[in-house]
């Protein structure tokens, strides 16, 4: 008797499921994350600044939720630009503690909320990365490198801000050249931080975010990519 119960409960449960993901839509807000040039000449270069700051008013005014690394440079430009344009702002500190993130990572407070992973800075881009719909890069070295590769190799949307320095400028040649890769049709080029976020935001509708750790791999063998 006791399993005849725990079966009918099981059942019923399964069909509640069922029932809210064939009638409930999700309507999030979209997470664009900012990534770029903490430091180096980037980071004094005008054009760059300015092109990240107006690329965070942007993400505000749409009602997007604004994501980086909660550290200097660009990113930092970038972030000011959307808490001045009223934009809600989340930072993912590589830290284990405000005290930490301030005085040995030495990076800014500013975002209306910091996660505090503790991890470091490879683990925290991954944690970066995949709390983002969407990501941009401003400018860029090693770090900004890194963090596009993982974005690429997991199928995000990437929108490349171009004309502001640094790994921005050289995408095409580290894909195509160097690596022997192909642009995915989610990838985005613009020098207008305006356009760019329009073809961002078309590109994120358009391809599913993979469901797996290995994204790419297991969605394409599933027919989702």
């Amino acid at each position: 008797m006791c399993y005849n119960i725990y079966k009918n409960i099981n059942i019923t449960i399964i069909r509640f499921r069922s029932t809210i993901r064939s009638t409930v839509s999700y309507h999030h807000k979209l997470k664009i994350g900012v990534m770029g040039s903490a430091s180096g000449p980037q980071t004094e270069d005008s054009h760059a600044r300015a092109k990240a700051r107006e690329l965070g008013i942007e993400i505000a005014k749409r009602g997007h939720i604004f994501i980086n690394g909660a550290c200097p440079g660009l990113p930092h430009d970038s972030l000011l630009g959307a808490k001045g344009a009223g934009g809600l702002t989340l930072g993912v500190s590589p830290a284990f503690s405000e005290y930490e993130h301030v005085n040995e990572y030495l990076s800014p407070h500013d975002n209306d909320i910091i996660l505090y992973t503790g991890q470091g800075f490879m683990e925290r881009d991954i944690i970066n990365i995949r709390s983002s719909d969407g990501i941009i890069i401003v400018g860029g070295g090693i770090g900004t490198l890194n963090e596009f590769t993982i974005a690429y190799d997991e199928g995000r949307p990437i929108g490349i801000l171009t004309n502001t320095g640094g790994v921005s400028n050289s995408i095409p040649h580290i894909v195509e050249e160097l690596c022997k890769r192909k642009i995915p049709p989610n990838m985005v080029f613009d020098d207008d931080p305006k356009a760019l976020l329009t073809k961002l935001e078309v590109v994120i509708k358009a391809f599913p975010l993979p469901i797996h750790e290995d994204g790419r791999v297991k969605d394409l063998r599933q027919g989702r990519g």
